[in-house]
Order: structure tokens, then sequence, then C-alpha cells
């Protein structure tokens, strides 16, 4: 269970010039967004660009199943503004294929690749697979080394003994803690609280994983994903205790990554911006993304007579 942990007026005075999160999408570029977080007529080239005006973060699902060419590496660098943070989803090949020395290798090719983001990185983000016991992998523990040589690095398991809190789990959370790695958290409660009513859902529940959600935050950055629905108010019941946690681990001094899905993610922006909204009216701290949107700003039928 989250916990309900709600920040008291007078914490919220005193640190509220120092808090941040960052807070984005699985990806930046989806046609439906023209006309709400782009204006009508934005370019794809302009995509990322206008995306990070508002959100300070995006999840890269895109180099986990292909390498971006250092033509296209460069173009995120320069398109992107200076306070934005990508989190990086290290190649399938990688986290699902390879294994020992040819993993390392295979590895140290990709950071090369990636150097000129180095800086603009907020978190490597290593997913695994169901069948994967990382506790069983003498290796491991290098992978996590290596990683961390980079780049922060947030590691999500799905593997079902990584989720009963026993030793297993316990020995994941120590390997995490002494190589200064955190744990993704997924949240798809929302997702398969809903029926199976659109190809989009149908197909969204066959792919997403439905896991416990174990709550923990072992450094300073840690990263919660939350796959909901385009029905916007149908989240609130599942993000409500979110709310509550984001508020904690900022008063305690970190800065959590946040990332909102939505069955096709036509939504997702919405969605993650009525999650800051709330956040804002129960924190104070606020987010980029609250600014007025094209959508916002664009002229109404009443203002033009």
């Amino acid at each position: 269970m989250l916990q309900q942990n709600v920040l008291s007026s007078g914490a919220v005075s005193q640190t509220r010039l120092i808090m941040m999160y960052y807070l984005g999408c699985p990806m930046w570029a989806h046609e439906h967004w023209r006309g709400s977080l782009f204006d009508d007529h934005c370019s794809p080239s302009d995509f990322l660009a206008q995306y990070s005006r508002y959100f300070n973060a995006v999840e890269g699902n895109t180099t986990f199943y292909a390498d971006p060419s250092p033509a296209t590496i460069l173009r995120w660098q320069s398109q992107a503004t200076t306070h934005f943070r990508f989190t990086l989803k290290i190649p399938k090949l990688i986290s699902h294929q390879l294994r020992g020395e040819a993993r390392a290798d295979a590895l140290s090719q990709w950071q090369s690749l990636m150097a000129p983001l180095q800086s603009q990185i907020g978190l490597c983000h290593l997913q695994l697979s169901g069948q994967y016991l990382v506790t069983t992998d003498a290796d491991f523990a290098g992978l996590l080394q290596q990683l961390r040589q980079f780049s922060p690095v947030a590691v999500e398991v799905r593997h079902p003994a990584l989720f009963n809190k026993g030793p297993a789990e316990q020995q994941l959370h120590q390997l995490l803690r002494q190589s200064g790695c955190e744990r993704v958290i997924l949240d798809s409660r929302a997702l398969f609280a809903q029926p199976p009513v659109s190809v989009a859902l149908q197909d969204a529940q066959q792919k997403k994983p439905r896991l416990p959600v174990h709550v923990c935050a072992l450094g300073p950055n840690p990263m919660f994903r939350f796959i909901g629905v385009s029905d916007l108010a149908a989240n609130r019941p599942f993000y409500q205790p979110w709310l509550h946690k984001m508020a904690q681990w900022l008063s305690e001094g970190r800065t959590p990554y946040a990332f909102f899905h939505t069955e096709d993610n036509q939504s997702a922006p919405l969605l993650a911006r009525q999650f800051a909204s709330e956040l804002a009216t129960l924190t104070g701290v606020s987010h980029p993304v609250l600014k007025p949107w094209p959508a916002d700003l664009a002229p109404s039928q009443n203002t033009l007579f």
C-alpha cells in the first residue's frame, strides 16, 4: 500500500523554493498531440523542442529497440532545453539477450554512442525481463557499476521472485543501494481496472505487466511509471497515493521522476498535467507543464467576433 503522507504547511513554505521533480511521457512525438501540447502546424522535426518547453523529462523508449544515428543524437542534444533530462532505456540486446563480457562490450559501445547526451541524461533505465532473476547472475553487480560510471541508473525488474519481499528482493535492494541505483516502480493498476472495451485497451493489457506495486526510494531520484487510461477521471483513485508519496519525497529533499502513460498515449500529456496540477495544489510545487499550452493560447470562436 502507498502511504498517505501529507506535507505540513510549514514544510511547504520552508522548502518550496528548492523542491523540484521531473515529469514526462513515454515519448516526445505523437501526431495526436497537435492542437493541444503542440500547435496545429508543428513539424515532426520540432516535436522535441516544443515538448521540452513544458515537460522536463521523457522516457527514451526508442533506444530500447534500435540505436539512433550519431546525427540524430546531436539533433536531440540541440533541440532539448538545458533543464531537460532524457531517461534513456538500455537497448534490449544488452538488457535481455547478451550476458558476461559480450554484454559489457556492447554496453561500452552504446555509452560511447550516447556520450554527446551524457550531461542531459537524468537516468539510464535498465528494464529487465520477467524471466531474468538478477540475483542469480554473478555479473549483475559489475553491470550496475559499469552503468553508474556513465550516468545515474534506475532498474526495472519483472521477475515474480523480486516482488514477494523475500531474500531475492532484499538482495536486489542491497545490490542497488551498493551501486547507487534506483528501483523503477511500475503502477499499472489503473490500466487493468478497466474492461478491455477498445482495441487500444486490449493491446495495452496484453503488453503491459501486471505486478504488485512495491514502493521504495533507494536514493535521491526515485522513479515511478504510471500506466493509466484515456478516461482521465478514472485514473484519480489510483494516483491519489502518488500525490502524497511525491510530497513526502520532495519534503525529504529528493528529486523524483514521474512518467505517465495511457493505453495509446494519446492522452498521456493531459494525464501528466492533471497530476501536476493536483500536486501543485497539495504541495505548492509548480511545474512548467502547467504553463499555457498552444491549445490554451489559441483564440476561441468567441474572440474572433
